[in-house]
């Protein structure tokens, strides 16, 4: 027993697990990462890395249709689904190898199997324990469905096994409008196929501010993507060529293949957590603001804690918890200063509140709306959409909202905006490269500070 005893003990070896793993062993703690399926978790094999290496062949395939208006002669012949999964399974292996290669260099203990949780300091692992000063639970999600609602993996179908399609379908109904069903959409579409979201609250991407979740329905339907906003699912049932959706309104859509995603739900159960005093709420387990659970020394990190899901805040609450471990200072994560990425074709990108949320907390706020109109580098790249700052009266900004093409890669800038509680002012004197899209943002804070360069007064 004595052999299997660690000072960290991780059960799930996704995002938030090896992060963990990772961090607790660069500070001299032994650890042991236990791991049913393969190190990376849904992240690397199920989620953020196949599913953005499937929009980039998406964008590639739009840029072979789109050719002639940029001068080149171009013609698409079509959507090798197999070469594409090749691609996307190639680049999948290359950070797997790299990942496996830092598990042995950081000198963790890697074990394969389900674990079990059997003591809060216990973890058992098909027959053998390994006991932990310290126990984090690290088992992430698994895709939803709705109550009644059947997924075959054939004809009605989630996240996982939209991603080993062989074929591109000629008609997708994709029952949700949150992230993963945007990005899907997005993808199909530009493979070919006839597309329809079925969301039941009001806008697409509810949790983005409303006016980016309008500026990305209206570039859905330039795209010919239709959507059904408002209006519940009642059903499915299987016809001879696919499946026919019912809503609640009495409207019925039919297509080859339903995709279900209405989001993820955390894996905990048959695990043990509750048999050992770790509470947990409709599967999710509760920690306060440090990843701390209600048991002493047994923590919880990623999509099985409520909340953002995403791999970066599972890469932070691993590492907090690792520091706290090993006695580091530590700061709890404020979840509003997190960029946010939807990939869809044009990109959401968002950091701090939403004009609704501001006006919430503030009561006062200010708004500046910067069209990407403006902006040289969006012009040749031939993207619409903006730049929203949300303000708080006379203070910091507060909000940053885009869409556009690329634009997830400045929410990297906007992340310290809001994080540094910075001041439109302060942003305006800090000079962007052009011709870029950075432009964009900098214009929107010199216009905020009543400095407008490219903006129509």
């Amino acid at each position: 027993m004595a052999d299997n005893a660690f000072d960290v003990v991780i059960l799930g070896g996704g995002s938030g697990g090896y992060a963990c793993a990772f961090r607790a062993a660069e500070l001299g703690l032994s650890v042991a990462l236990i791991e049913k399926d393969k190190v990376g978790g849904t992240c690397l094999h199920r989620g953020c890395i196949p599913t953005k290496a499937l929009l980039h062949a998406a964008e590639i395939a739009d840029g072979a249709r789109e050719s002639e208006q940029f001068g080149v002669r171009a013609t698409l012949e079509g959507i090798d689904m197999p070469g594409v999964n090749k691609y996307k399974d190639a680049t999948i292996s290359r950070l797997y190898k790299g990942l496996q290669g830092l598990v042995k260099a950081r000198k963790v203990t890697y074990v394969e199997g389900y674990g079990k949780l059997v003591a809060p300091d216990l973890v058992e692992v098909e027959g053998a324990a390994y006991r932990g000063r310290n126990i984090v639970l690290a088992t992430g999600s698994v895709p939803k469905s709705l109550p009644g609602l059947e997924i075959d993996g054939d004809r009605i179908i989630t996240s996982d096994h939209a991603l080993q399609l062989e074929h591109v379908p000629s008609s997708v109904i994709v029952l949700g409008g949150g992230v993963i069903g945007v990005e899907f959409a997005s993808v199909w579409k530009s493979f070919g196929a006839d597309v329809t979201i079925v969301e039941a609250l009001p806008h697409l991407v509810p949790l983005e501010d409303e006016a980016s979740s309008k500026l990305l329905e209206r570039a859905f339907r330039r795209r010919g993507i239709k959507y059904e906003l408002g209006n519940r699912f009642n059903g499915v049932e299987r016809t001879e060529s696919g499946v026919k959706v019912s809503l609640a309104d009495g409207k019925q859509l039919e297509a080859d293949l339903m995709l279900v995603a209405v989001g993820r739900g955390p894996v905990s159960q048959g695990l043990g957590y509750e048999e050992a005093g770790v509470r947990t709420d409709r599967g999710y387990v509760i920690v306060d603001e440090y990843c701390r659970t209600s048991v002493p020394n047994v923590y919880a990190v990623g999509d099985l804690i409520p909340t953002l899901q995403l791999a970066h805040v599972g890469f932070a609450e691993g590492i907090l918890v690792a520091e706290q471990i090993a006695g580091v200072a530590t700061t709890p994560i404020d979840y509003d200063g997190v960029p946010r990425v939807t990939y869809s074709e044009p990109e959401v990108a968002s950091v701090g509140l939403t004009e609704a949320k501001a006006k919430e907390k503030y009561g006062e706020v200010e708004t500046l709306v910067y069209d990407l109109g403006g902006n040289g580098r969006s012009q040749i790249l031939k993207t619409q959409g903006s730049v929203k700052l949300v303000r708080q009266k006379d203070g910091p900004v507060v909000g940053i909202h885009m869409v556009g093409a690329r634009v997830g890669e400045l929410i990297a800038e906007g992340q310290l905006i809001y994080n540094w509680e910075a001041l439109p002012g302060e942003v305006a004197q800090l000079i962007h490269p052009h011709p870029t899209q950075s432009e964009a943002l900098g214009e929107a804070h010199l216009a905020l500070a009543g400095k407008p360069l490219h903006v129509h007064g």
